[in-house]
């Protein structure tokens, strides 16, 4: 596996959370669930140093009063896995949404349990759509709506250029692709997914969730840009779905 692939970058939209809702915590619980042994009860300092959280979910619920999940993250400093979530005002619309962020270590138990953790997330945080990626492609995919001081992106790879998130609507449509894909059922009607006569390939790696939404692998292993079948895999999922982005 390449050695440029040192982490996982998970990256999902909700709606805007509510001060009186418990959505933060039950996603925290929900990617503790699926990834077992993980436990997030530590955040940082301004200068980075790692605080112990006694009641963290007290001190969770307590910090979600602006919209955002606080920032947590595991005891593991070589290699940790964070989550933080925050409102981002400019959403679909102009209508603010959640915007939850995490990063993963690359190894196999966690690549193993990649669908479970999105899923996980989606589900409990009542998701539109959301996506998991190795963080050097997910830069690539990032360059399909990265502005330029020349204009309108020029996206490496032929890649499609991309609308920025926000900047189209209904929220249910993804603005991109990724590795993993958790589509709830709103997006997958509004993608059109699954046709069976179309997705038979998707299908053979994709699982519905328990809310009918789906979880969807572009590719059996860790997409890598590099490997021409993973990048022809990205672009025929882009082809197969011109919603995506606003196109």
């Amino acid at each position: 596996m390449p050695s440029t692939q040192d982490f996982l970058s998970l990256l999902l939209y909700a709606p805007a959370l509510t001060n009186a809702e418990k959505r933060s915590l039950a996603m925290v619980h929900g990617v503790e669930h699926a990834l077992p042994g993980l436990r997030l009860e530590w955040t940082t300092s301004e200068r980075g140093d790692l605080i112990s959280l006694n009641r963290r979910d007290d001190w969770v619920m307590a910090n979600t009063l602006d919209g955002g999940l606080p920032f947590l993250c595991d005891d593991n400093e070589q290699s940790p896995v964070t989550l933080y979530g925050l409102e981002n005002p400019g959403g679909p619309g102009e209508k603010p949404q959640f915007e939850v962020h995490m990063r993963l270590p690359i190894n196999e138990f966690v690549i193993g349990q990649a669908e479970p953790v999105l899923a996980a997330l989606g589900e409990s945080g009542a998701a539109w759509w959301g996506e998991l990626t190795p963080f050097t492609a997910a830069a690539d995919i990032a360059e399909q709506t990265a502005p330029t001081l020349d204009g309108p992106p020029v996206p490496p790879r032929g890649l499609p250029v991309l609308m920025a998130p926000g900047a189209h609507s209904p929220p249910e449509l993804p603005s991109h692709l990724g590795w993993v894909n958790y589509w709830s059922d709103a997006s997958a009607r509004a993608l059109g997914f699954p046709d069976p006569s179309r997705d038979a390939e998707l299908l053979s790696r994709a699982r519905r969730t328990a809310t009918n939404g789906w979880v969807v692998r572009l590719t059996d292993e860790p997409l890598d840009l590099d490997r021409p079948a993973h990048l022809d895999a990205l672009l025929r999922s882009y082809e197969r779905f011109p919603k995506i982005g606003g196109r």
